[in-house]
Order: C-alpha cells, then structure tokens, then sequence
C-alpha cells in the first residue's frame, strides 16, 4: 500500500513537472489557430510566389520614391577623391584620415592625396594585440567565465573601431603617403589574416593566465614579437624613414625631403587629434547631458577610452552644420544598411516599404531600437554636406563614403534629414565648433560603460 502510494505520487508529481514545462509553449490547439493566420488568399499567395524567388528588400522597394533625389547642396566642404576600403573592415581609419586629407589637401595646394591607411592598419593591429593580451594580464585573477574574461575572449581582435583609435595612433606612430606604404591583398581582405591573429592570442591568453607577472611581461613581448612578423609578412615593413615629392595643383615640384611619419604629419598636419576633437552621440537611450565612458574600448593600451557626451539630435546638427559651413568635415558614424538604396546612393525612410510588403506595422522609435538590439552604429564615413531651406533648417545631408568612386552617389551617399534623425548616432567635431555649455559638461566625472554595451560594437 506504501509502494502504491509512492508510485501514485510520483505519477502526480511527474504530471505537474510535465504541465509545469509546457505550460508556455505551443500546443496542438495554439497551433491550430496560429494557422489560421494564412488562410491562402490571393493577396497571400502572390506575396508568397514573389518571396520565393527574389529578395525583402527588392520587394520592398517604394515604387513611389523611385526618382533620384535633389543633388544640390547649399553647403559642402572641398574634398577630392573617394577611397576605397575594400573587404575590410576600416572604415573608421578611412574616415578619420579622409577628414585630415581634406585639410591637407586645402592647406597645401595639393592636386590630390591619400594617406597610407596599411600603415595606421599594421600598428593598429599590433596596439589591439598589446591591448589584449595585457587585459588578459590584468584579468588572469578574474574566472574564465567572468563577463569581462568572456567579454575579451570573444573579441581579441579585428579591425572595426572608431575615432579614438585614429587619434591615438596617428599621435603615437604619425602617418605615411599611400605610395609610400601602399595596400596588400591582405590589408584589402582582412577576414583570414585576423582569423589567424585571434587564434594565436587565444592560444596566448591561457598560457598568460597561468604566469606570475614577471613572467608574463617577458612573455607577452615575445607573442608581440611574433605578432610583429606576422603582420610584416601580411602587410608589408612600415617605414620609419622616407622621402616624399610634393607638387602643387599645377604639377610643379615644390618640395623633396626625407621624412619619418611623425615628423610628415607634423609638417602637414600638425594638431593635436587626442585634444582638439569631441565626440558627441545622440543615444535617446540614455539621459542627455551627460559624458559617458566605455572600458576597453580604444585601440591603444594606454591610450584613450572612448569619451563621449550625449546629445539630443538638434544640437548634433548644431555643431555640424557649423563645421560645414567652415569647410571642415567630419567623423560621422550611422547605422547605414536601413532604408539604403546602393544603386541612387540614397539613405530615405522612404526607399523601403516593409509595411505594406508584410501588412504589418514597425512603429517601434529610436529610443526602442536602440534598447532592443534592433539598431546601433555600424559604419562610419565622412560627413562633407548640408542643404539648408530659407530658414536654415536642414533638408539633406551627404557623407563622402569609402566603397569606392562607383558606389552610391559618386562615392557618396546623401540622407534625408528625416532618416539624419533616426539612424545619425555621433559625430567626432573640432572644439571650435562646440558651444560652450557643451565643452562644459567634459567637465564632469564619465559614466562608465561596459565594453560589451550594445551600442559600441567597432564600426566597420
């Protein structure tokens, strides 16, 4: 009777457990009227046949905004050339040296110029390299499944980042002509060589975590050492000497001398990029006004975090506008693959209609996406134009972009300002264009973030 009534128990317990665990899920009766749901009307099947075969955004294109928009703009700083990243990720170095390419250009009188982006790539790389394996040092106390250990496992390296990693390096190992360190397949197509890097430092990681700090310090030169000849191998010897001829717009020499890459961006450049630059954000996300922090999230070991303060979008457009005007462009970074159109080179909320493809609403604001994943910084360009109405308000933007003179508009996109608003997330300004209320507020202590915040993944 005591064993029947044990066996009886179980059964029950078991058939709670068993409701308990599908309590939530899909039965045979929520299916049912989940099914319901296509019922195979013309309008559905029409849909359905034409998905088969050709892609979501394809059918989603508005027929109703087909016509190329208005390129004119009212307000555009000088620049020449379009460059061209290629399958890599760099986006944020082309952008930063297009923006002092510019200046250059300007400045000197020069017919055109580019800037060796393989050379600020090699140190980059190493710097990233440096940077992990001594927060692996720094960490080796920390479990292997502590948040930042895991954090810094999962991304050892890669070449996405943004504007910090452009002033740190460029003040730390200066900048070369293109022609004097040019691009290499590698350098164009970065994908396996970083694979291979981030096998290594894995592979170093768990050694270093198992060393005393004397050891360790020893140790990771020796991995840097090596990481050294693989990027030589991969990407060429960068120079630390070099001569360089300039001419002017009419093709006669001006100049001929020897350089180092500091002593060529002293000559041609010449600030101060760590201190002459703030980035502003628009995260409605999180309160405005203040600066934030993010840990881990620069290029150079003992460089800089990134620092940035947080704005509503018409002071963003304040100060960019007023770099526009002063013929200075800028460090622009967005979330570019929503409401493309690659072929008119057109970012517009109304290229694309998912809405009426799918007969369902997507009414979730900037904020909401940002606090679910669905949006965030991808790319970074060059922020170059502004078309002002009567009134001085802003009607479209454009961005000197880096996938090559035949993409987009020219090699340039141009946004509407409705689509400015909704996927703009920062600009990198010159502290002359930076109200003085806002300079202010780098006064206050950041807020620290965790590298692993979802709105600064690198862009690339």
């Amino acid at each position: 009777m005591k064993r029947l009534f044990l066996c009886a128990a179980m059964l029950v317990g078991a058939m709670c457990a068993d409701a308990q665990t599908k309590d939530g899920g899909i039965d045979s009766d929520m299916l049912s009227r989940i099914r319901q749901g296509y019922v195979a009307s013309l309008e559905q099947k029409a849909i359905k046949n034409a998905l088969a075969s050709n892609s979501i955004a394809t059918l989603a294109i508005n027929s109703e905004n087909l016509t190329m928009c208005d390129t004119h703009f009212s307000h555009r700083v000088e620049t020449k050339g379009i460059t061209d990243q290629k399958s890599s990720g760099r986006c944020w170095l082309f952008t930063g040296l297009n923006v002092l390419r510019a200046k250059m250009i300007t400045k000197h009188n020069l017919p055109s110029f580019e800037f060796s982006q393989n050379y600020c790539s090699f140190y980059d790389l190493l710097e990233k390299s440096n940077l992990f394996l001594q927060a692996i040092i720094d960490t080796r106390d920390l479990p292997l499944d502590d948040r930042k250990v895991d954090w810094l496992l999962r991304n050892p390296i890669g070449d996405g980042g943004q504007f910090t990693g452009v002033s740190n390096l460029i003040m730390k190992y200066g900048v070369v002509p293109k022609s004097v360190m040019p691009e290499t397949y590698q350098s164009n197509n970065t994908s396996q060589m970083a694979t291979i890097l981030k096998l290594k430092l894995r592979e170093w990681a768990l050694e270093l975590r198992e060393l005393k700090p004397a050891k360790a310090k020893e140790r990771k030169e020796a991995m840097l050492t090596e990481t050294y000849r693989i990027l030589v191998e991969c990407l060429g010897v960068p120079p630390t000497e070099f001569e360089w001829a300039r001419y002017d717009k009419s093709g006669n020499l001006v100049s001929k001398k020897s350089y180092t890459p500091k002593s060529f961006y002293d000559e041609f450049v010449g600030e101060d990029l760590e201190k002459n630059y703030v980035m502003i954000m628009n995260d409605p996300s999180r309160e405005y006004g203040k600066v934030y922090e993010i840990e881990y999230d620069r290029h150079v070991y003992d460089g800089e975090n990134w620092l940035y303060i947080n704005l509503p979008i018409e002071r963003v457009k304040e100060m960019a506008i007023a770099s526009i005007k002063d013929n200075t462009a800028m460090y622009f970074s967005c979330d570019v693959g929503k409401f493309i159109d690659r072929t008119k080179g057109t970012l517009d909320l109304a290229n694309l209609d998912y809405s009426s493809l799918f007969r369902t609403d997507f009414p979730m604001d900037k904020k909401q996406r940002i606090q679910t994943y669905a949006s965030g910084s991808s790319h970074a360009m060059t922020l170059i134009a502004v078309d002002l109405d009567e009134e001085g308000k802003p009607k479209k933007w454009m961005v000197e972009n880096s996938w090559g003179a035949a993409s987009g508009y020219q090699g340039n996109l141009i946004m509407t300002d409705e689509w400015f608003n909704e996927y703009m997330f920062r600009v990198v300004v010159e502290k002359q264009y930076v109200p003085a209320d806002v300079l202010k507020m780098l006064e206050q202590k950041p807020i620290l973030l965790p590298a692993w915040d979802p709105m600064f993944s690198p862009e690339e």
